[in-house]
């Protein structure tokens, strides 16, 4: 499988070492050709510059890891808006947030739907966008994996995001479609309004008891 990253980045670097022992060959794209070639440097053997015009067309999954400014023309960049994508399973890791305030940026609906708006046909899963590049790979305790939600509507893309995300150590909650999208990213609004506060976010949500937790995940079997 083929996996493209879309992004130059760090997150886009952390996301592409943390693949990369799996053996899939991953595929690097951004506007500035340079920082492409020093991404897939960073990443390592298993990662490839590549041109943006080729990049959606060798993709099996495209993983989207760019700042929120530059969202559409990204999407527009490979070739998006011309249907390039249709048909693909497209992982939007943007974090629509301001970092100072915490606002959500989108004015209405949320940057998954911006990606789904600007790729006709692709099948956009969001995912991804609340935990710092750092926290990749996870090595611990399978008890105690990040549980990383993700929604979107299409099943196929679903379960891929699930095996990509397995292979970064982590768990998968899917809850609810790609319209959802938008109170996944006011999460993360949420988490930079409690850091801002002086607290960590972790201790922000109540803990669960793990019995209410299984009857619930027996109750959806």
């Amino acid at each position: 499988m083929n996996i493209g990253i879309l992004g130059t980045g760090n997150l886009a670097v952390t996301l592409g070492r943390a693949w990369a022992p799996a053996g899939d060959p991953l595929l690097v794209t951004g506007r500035d050709p340079a920082r492409a070639r020093r991404a897939a440097d960073q990443i390592g053997p298993a990662a490839e510059a590549v041109d943006p015009a080729g990049f959606a067309g060798r993709a099996d999954v495209v993983v989207v890891a760019v700042a929120w400014s530059g969202l559409e023309d990204a999407v527009s960049l490979i070739g998006g808006t011309r249907g390039t994508l249709a048909g693909t399973t497209v992982i939007d890791c943007t974090n629509p947030v301001d970092f100072a305030t915490g606002e959500v940026l989108p004015r209405s609906g949320s940057a998954a739907e911006v990606v789904a708006l600007a790729a006709p046909g692709a099948h956009v899963v969001k995912a991804l966008h609340l935990f710092a590049g750092a926290s990749w790979p996870y090595a611990g305790p399978a008890e105690t994996a990040p549980v990383v939600a993700i929604s979107g509507d299409d099943q196929g893309a679903l379960d891929l995001t699930a095996v990509l995300i397995g292979k970064l150590g982590a768990r998968t909650a899917v809850v609810g479609g790609l319209a959802g999208s938008r109170q996944l990213e006011e999460a993360a609004g949420f988490v930079t309004r409690v850091v801002a506060a002086g607290h960590n976010p972790r201790f922000a949500v109540p803990d669960v008891d793990p019995a209410l937790v299984a009857a619930a995940r027996a109750a959806k079997d």
